[in-house]
């Protein structure tokens, strides 16, 4: 359920709606390119992840298949991606709430989020699992149930409505209002969205069955992101049109009201607030994980693989939540424009990442063969490695022809390079460490 549900929040549900105002009927395009990507790199992450189990996932793999600068500089590349995606989902969820609460500030909300989720990921983390089994079921449910309610409408089957054909898919300056650039612009946020599955690999290190768990949810990635993403961006896109304003603010919710149905809008908005709530929850989890595995193989502060009676890192989810509130302060600070700067600057970061794991399957792939464990393959290696990389190359190229996108990339790879050269800095330390008691077993 979490291979299924860890996926679905801001970047589907609130995200969407962005990427069409962007790139408009277009934006299936983007969802198209970005998710043959995705299908491909988490079969290379499943390959790597059912062979060697670890709550470091790619992080790990990237350490011991490039070299530890990869471990470090991926590791708290991820930690940083899923800092911003927690200010995502916080911002999303209090924003809806507070439509419900005017009189309450939105700030106030979320403050109340983030103490209720601090306390669940303090406990066991048999808590964890049991809110995201519910919360994905939820989620997953409701999306079936918004696709075919949606096809519905689209052939005009429900009573009062009509068939809409193509009208909101051509019509409205074409399938391409914004052009090539407008893909290209969409692929960071669309890239936003894929966010968060992952998390399946990370929470892997704590299953009873990690291989079997593993392979279950990269085989469902397919269909998974067929039907749930692209399918539900096909109904919105051919239901409402693109420049639609209400599509680019709710996109669910606007389409579900063209039913009449009575209270369906107002359910869609809670299960929007019950996926965003899922999500964050997940990323405190993924974020106090990734935090620990770095830190217990000295690549972050010790003090953050303490871990509380209930084997908790303790320090590590009190890390992420100070980041939330961080988040809380900003919503106040920036309350209409916080969403769409975080949306923008997590996409260019998970190319990074994307780029990383291929690299680290290549590397790890032969030395797996060997050693006999490898229950779940990646097929066609490594020409489809190799495709992967390629298309993630072209997508870097086709975003540096977007002023947005271009910015965002820029900004990731002066946050990479500074990883890199701290990554050196902790390999120095590192050895100095190990040469201190070398030298002073010598003088002894």
């Amino acid at each position: 359920m979490m291979g299924l549900g860890s996926a679905i929040g801001a970047g589907l549900f609130l995200g969407t709606g962005a990427g069409i105002a962007t790139a408009g009927p277009a934006i299936l395009i983007s969802y198209c390119i970005a998710g043959i990507v995705v299908v491909l790199v988490m079969r290379m992450l499943g390959e790597m992840g059912s062979a060697i189990p670890a709550s470091g996932s790619f992080s790990h793999y990237a350490r011991i298949g490039i070299g530890p600068w990869a471990g470090f500089v991926m590791g708290w590349l991820y930690w940083a991606l899923l800092i911003m995606v927690i200010g995502a989902e916080i911002t999303g969820a209090s924003a809806i709430m507070h439509s419900w609460l005017p009189a309450v500030p939105q700030w106030v909300i979320a403050l109340v989020i983030v103490g209720f989720f601090a306390a669940v990921n303090l406990a066991r983390v048999a808590n964890f699992g049991e809110f995201e089994f519910w919360f994905a079921l939820i989620k997953v449910a409701v999306i079936i149930g918004f696709l075919i309610l949606g096809v519905l409408l689209i052939f005009g089957l429900m009573p009062g409505t009509d068939p809409v054909g193509l009208t909101n898919v051509l019509g409205h300056d074409g399938f391409l209002p914004n052009g090539i650039a407008g893909i290209a612009a969409g692929l960071l946020i669309v890239a936003f969205a894929f966010g968060g599955i992952e998390i399946v690999t990370i929470a892997a290190a704590e299953s009873r069955d990690p291989e079997r768990s593993i392979g279950i949810a990269v085989r469902s990635v397919i269909w998974r992101i067929s039907v749930f993403y692209i399918g539900s961006v096909a109904v919105m896109v051919f239901l409402l049109p693109w420049n639609s304003e209400s599509l680019a603010q709710s996109p669910f919710v606007s389409v579900l009201s063209l039913a009449n149905i009575p209270g369906v809008a107002g359910f869609m908005e809670f299960v929007v607030v019950v996926a965003l709530l899922s999500a964050y929850n997940a990323q405190i989890y993924a974020t106090s994980r990734m935090a620990y595995s770095l830190s217990s193989r000295g690549d972050g502060p010790r003090i953050l693989t303490r871990l509380s009676a209930n084997d908790v890192p303790i320090y590590g989810v009190s890390l992420s939540v100070f980041f939330s509130l961080v988040s809380v302060v900003l919503i106040w600070w920036l309350p209409d424009t916080l969403l769409g700067i975080l949306l923008n600057a997590v996409g260019a970061s998970l190319l990074v990442i994307w780029i990383f794991i291929a690299v680290s399957q290549l590397r790890l792939r032969p030395r797996l063969e060997r050693e006999g464990k490898l229950p779940l393959r990646m097929w066609a290696f490594p020409y489809l490695t190799w495709f992967t990389l390629v298309l993630l190359g072209g997508l870097i190229m086709l975003m540096l022809t977007d002023t947005t996108a271009r910015e965002q990339l820029i900004s990731t790879a002066a946050l990479c390079l500074i990883l890199t050269a701290l990554a050196f800095l902790n390999e120095r330390r590192q050895g100095r460490n190990r040469d201190e008691p070398a030298a002073n077993a010598v003088r002894s």
